[in-house]
């Protein structure tokens, strides 16, 4: 994200604070980290709770969400957004990958950024 650079000056007690205002907008903004998840396979009870649940621990938001069961075959896809999580996008998709072994689904996480490249060709 790039700033103009230009910022509003504010004066307190005759002290400009221009520069200290300008820093602490931009550490303000938060960036979002867009992510897609996949989850595909046998329907059994519990997949969307274990996933979610994952999610939610590691402060990764939920923007959408579409679920399908298809003569018993589950099927979700997910947009999230990593930008509050406190871990790496690497650390997450192993982790999901662990937990669809165990619940004999497979999950896939995919950059936003891989989609927009396919398109721009």
């Amino acid at each position: 994200m790039q700033f103009k650079r230009w910022c509003i000056v504010f004066y307190v007690n005759g002290v400009a604070l221009k520069n200290r205002w300008c820093k602490e907008f931009r550490e303000g903004i938060k960036t979002m980290k867009k992510t897609v998840i996949t989850v595909v396979g046998k329907d059994t009870v519990g997949i969307i709770a274990k996933v979610c649940t994952y999610l939610a621990n590691n402060r990764i938001n939920i923007l959408d969400i579409s679920q399908t069961i298809l003569s018993g075959f589950f099927n979700m896809m997910m947009v999230v957004d990593m930008g509050e999580s406190p871990k790496p996008f690497d650390d997450v998709a192993n982790e999901l990958t662990q937990i669809g072994e165990e619940i004999g689904v497979v999950i896939h996480c995919q950059r936003e950024e891989i989609f927009e490249s396919m398109h721009r060709i």
